[in-house]
């Protein structure tokens, strides 16, 4: 009889776990797929044609913008100040600019995407039996049993319905995110020939970090769901700690809300200065 129950109780534990496990398969397939909505939001021809028409007003700028800097190279060569190669070094910079940033945002994010998927099923596989408990988790369980027991319960819905809710709200409106970005990234066209590459070069960040926070949002959105039948309150905190991405990768640099580059427009102001001078004479 002690064989039986104990083999009844193993097959129980076998059986809540894969449940659990379908469970956590079932939440990431389904981030996974809010996210692959983003990448889907770009195979349809009306945003392709949103996506071209942008590309062409960055060729227009781009081509605007290489105008002015040869006027501008015109009047420092008069004064002796010339340089033809940073002429031709911001030529070239901005030309793989206009020809890539209506790409690469794409393709790095359907790269984060596909990512973001492998990792959620590698991860759904190493949900197992836990026969070995730590002194650590009979304490909470005895804090969860014998303090609070059904109020300690529902405040831990409630804050896994906050980190639920935060990521899928995140994840949902990513891919409109993006195709703003790229909106924005055209009208950085005009200075690069010029050499000014502040402004692009935060807007390639705020790309790099729309990605990274896809990737790493749902990740550790079902990696805390994973930790949570084991350890809930660790896994309760990697759930929390989801939703603090962005602003953690805004601390390093990485942000995705834009703010006005300063320098970007007194250099603006700067070239319109010169050429009113080059006009006067």
């Amino acid at each position: 009889m002690f064989l039986l129950d104990f083999s009844v109780d193993q097959l129980m534990d076998m059986l809540l776990d894969w449940i659990y496990q379908q469970i956590v398969k079932v939440i990431g397939d389904f981030f996974g797929t809010i996210n692959q909505m983003g990448v889907d939001l770009f195979s349809q021809p009306w945003i392709q044609q949103i996506v071209a028409l942008f590309s062409n007003i960055g060729w227009v700028l781009f081509a605007t913008g290489f105008v002015v800097a040869v006027f501008e190279f015109a009047i420092e060569w008069q004064n002796g100040r010339g340089d033809p190669k940073s002429l031709a070094l911001n030529t070239l910079k901005g030309f793989f600019a206009v020809s890539l940033f209506t790409v690469v945002p794409i393709k790095l994010y359907e790269l984060s995407i596909t990512m973001q998927l492998g990792m959620n099923s590698d991860m759904t596989g190493y949900i197992q039996v836990d026969a070995v408990k730590s002194y650590v988790d009979i304490a909470l369980d005895v804090i969860n049993v014998k303090l609070f027991g059904p109020l300690l319960a529902i405040i831990i819905i409630i804050m896994m319905a906050y980190a639920v809710v935060k990521v899928f709200l995140a994840s949902l409106k990513r891919g409109g995110i993006l195709l703003i970005q790229i909106a924005i990234g055209s009208l950085y066209m005009f200075s690069v020939p010029r050499g000014y590459t502040d402004g692009l070069i935060m807007w390639m960040k705020q790309v790099i970090a729309l990605c990274l926070t896809s990737f790493l949002q749902s990740t550790m959105l079902i990696a805390g769901l994973i930790l949570f039948k084991d350890t809930w309150l660790l896994g309760l905190g990697i759930m929390l700690a989801a939703g603090e991405i962005p602003r953690i990768a805004g601390n390093f640099g990485l942000e995705t809300a834009a703010r006005p580059n300063v320098n970007m427009v007194i250099n603006t102001a700067q070239s319109a200065v010169h050429l009113v001078k080059m006009v006067a004479k």
